[in-house]
């Protein structure tokens, strides 16, 4: 149980897991790579943007390996081509959209099949802070933001970070 006046039970972990953002750039990686360095490989992870048309950010990559998270390997795709890897919406227990927009396109592309999707929105740090500090203040936010998440949903994580 979580502590607190909200009170909830928590989840047990799904059999697959798709986390989407808008380009498959920061806040949908991190997400991915939390999850497996959090909660091992006994969930199948993966993660897509609306459109993949952007290489992984280097802020994402930084704040990431303070967790010991590796990032640097990462394509970015979008759903596209994540149903060219052989992965497609429909096979996932639960697709989390970090932003609205990733949110409305999954709900467009889902409307016929019966699955979860909840929305975690995450905070976008690109483009915020004016030194490299105060970027890797606002990455680092974000990546908060999707570790509380995961932890609030599914417990603290199995594997030390």
């Amino acid at each position: 149980m979580v502590d607190g006046p909200h009170q909830k039970q928590l989840q047990q972990l799904p059999q697959s897991v798709l986390f989407c953002c808008d380009h498959n750039s920061v806040r949908s990686p991190m997400a991915e790579g939390i999850m497996k360095k959090f909660y091992g490989i006994g969930t199948y992870v993966q993660s897509a943007g609306a459109k993949g048309d952007r290489e992984i950010d280097g802020f994402a990559i930084a704040v990431c390996e303070e967790l010991e998270v590796e990032l640097s390997r990462h394509q970015s795709r979008g759903f596209e081509e994540l149903h060219e890897y052989g992965d497609h919406l429909s096979s996932f227990d639960l697709i989390v959209a970090l932003t609205p927009s990733s949110l409305a396109a999954v709900e467009e592309l889902t409307r016929v099949y019966h699955l979860e999707v909840e929305h975690w929105p995450i905070d976008d740090p690109a483009g915020l802070g004016e030194s490299r500090n105060q970027k890797l203040d606002a990455y680092r936010h974000s990546r908060d933001q999707i570790v509380n998440r995961l932890i609030a949903r599914w417990g603290p994580p199995v594997h030390a970070v």
